[in-house]
């Protein structure tokens, strides 16, 4: 590879550390709410004995809407004039209203049919992803805007990633909290309360972002605004050409070749890792441990919670790394290192001597720990980009399609999981008597899928056309026609 080219962050360019804290704050209260979400509707079943198969339903169809809501919150972000900006708004009344609405979904009334719970926590998952929505949506699209400088964007979301991963070391615990036989009578009461916190600490945490930050690029994007109604003044009513204007960019969105390059990367990344995820813990138990689950249990618990440590660690690592060579190379390095940890797998997981799976661990963590520090920080340039062909800053279209594409390959990915398993051939029912093929099946997948998804990755990026060089001549011209 060639020399990068690379420029200095200016001091006006640099965003304040306490900002960057507050901005990720934003991400502790977007994870800690997704994990709480997938990880708490067990109690549905473990609680109050739902079908399996409903309390899937309930997991999934909600999230159909977000296909929907998603771009659309997108697309009223951007166009928003307000003496408080196009973001702030939507964030201060989306956490006050995701909190409350949590608190009040689990709730649930004692003695009541199947049906009744049904839709009852169908009806309260529309309300409370759409006002997910409503937060999040321009929460992500704010960081877009933060800063121009092509460095101190990923800075941003390294801390931003740092803080967000937090959630997820925390998260775990729920389902012991909801389980105490000290704190609570049973799981549906501790789900009730815990509920009640959570809702408290979301509401409380996630308006500090809209409070503390403000938008870069509002003055600009309101004069961008009123000229493109201008040149769309008298050709319709109001509402129809609205519809046209976000069908619009929703397909420019979709048809820009950058963008869709960090789509198509984030989906296998991610998801590869997602479509065996299951499989890492069938693996440890029942070839490792001959199907002893409750020391296989153990090693799990083990082995993620070093790769969840290890990934703060890499956040910081790769942030760095992505200052000195540029961020399509970090994603190189990062991904290319998670791919010799997946690999491991296949010669560390062994009966021989267990404590050996723990060396995979730090490695695999590079993957998501450098995917979502880079994504985020390169989606900011392909923002500039665009409103360099188009005089329109869309950062809410391009960052709700983004996380919307990756909602939908983990929702496949998971989906497609439970197939790949029963492809090798498991049975639960035979415990540690799986045979032979089935095991070997079991570790080819766990090991070598997500190293073929991110090997394809790797090649997705390769032609990625925004560089440091690249970006920076995108910026020059974007302040020249903007006379700053």
């Amino acid at each position: 590879m060639s020399q990068a080219t690379h420029y200095e962050t200016a001091p006006e360019d640099r965003i304040p550390f306490y900002q960057k804290l507050i901005y990720g704050l934003g991400a502790f209260v977007n994870n800690i709410l997704a994990a709480a979400i997938g990880g708490m509707i067990i109690v549905l079943n473990l609680g109050l004995g739902m079908n399996p198969a409903l309390v899937g339903l309930l997991g999934a169809l909600p999230r159909l809407t977000d296909a929907i809501t998603d771009p659309l919150m997108g697309y009223i972000s951007d166009n928003t004039k307000s003496r408080w900006g196009r973001r702030r708004p939507y964030m201060l009344v989306g956490a006050i209203a995701v909190g409350l609405v949590f608190a009040l979904l689990w709730q649930l009334p004692a003695e009541k049919s199947e049906a009744f719970y049904f839709w009852y926590f169908l009806a309260g998952s529309l309300v409370f992803y759409l006002a997910y929505t409503v937060f999040a949506t321009p929460w992500v699209a704010l960081g877009y805007e933060l800063t121009p400088d092509y460095h101190e964007r990923t800075r941003l979301m390294g801390v931003q990633n740092f803080i967000g991963n937090i959630a997820y070391m925390i998260s775990p615990y729920f389902l012991a909290i909801m389980y105490s036989k000290r704190l609570f009578v049973d799981v549906v009461e501790g789900a009730a309360s815990l509920a009640i916190m959570i809702g408290v600490a979301v509401a409380v945490i996630g308006i500090l972002p809209a409070v503390f930050l403000r938008e870069r690029f509002k003055d600009v994007a309101a004069a961008e605004v009123d000229e493109h109604k201008k040149e769309t003044e008298g050709s319709g009513s109001a509402v129809l050409n609205s519809i046209m204007d976000f069908l619009r960019g929703f397909a420019l969105t979709l048809r820009f070749k950058p963008f869709l390059k960090l789509c198509a990367a984030t989906f296998l990344v991610f998801n590869g890792f997602i479509l065996i995820a299951s499989f890492q813990s069938y693996v440890i138990i029942y070839y490792i441990f001959g199907g002893d689950a409750e020391i296989g249990a153990d090693f799990v618990g083990h082995s993620g919670l070093l790769q969840a440590v290890s990934a703060l660690g890499v956040i910081v690592l790769v942030t760095w790394m992505a200052t000195k060579i540029g961020k399509r190379r970090a994603f190189y390095v990062s991904t290319g290192i998670s791919m010799v940890g997946f690999a491991l797998k296949w010669f560390c997981y062994t009966p021989d001597n267990p404590w050996l799976l723990l060396i995979p661990a730090p490695l695999m963590a590079f993957g998501l720990g450098g995917l979502f520090t880079l994504m985020p920080s390169m989606i900011c340039d392909v923002v500039d980009a665009d409103e360099l062909n188009t005089h329109e800053r869309r950062e809410g279209m391009y960052g709700s399609i983004f996380w919307w594409v990756v909602k939908l390959g983990q929702a496949v990915a998971i989906a497609g999981g439970g197939f790949l398993l029963n492809a090798t051939g498991f049975d639960v029912a035979l415990e540690g008597n799986q045979g032979a093929q089935t095991i070997t099946y079991m570790r080819l997948f766990d090991a070598f899928v997500p190293c073929i998804a991110s090997g394809i990755a790797i090649w997705a990026i390769a032609t990625y056309s925004i560089t440091e060089e690249k970006a920076h001549e995108v910026r020059q011209q974007l302040e020249a026609r903007r006379g700053t």
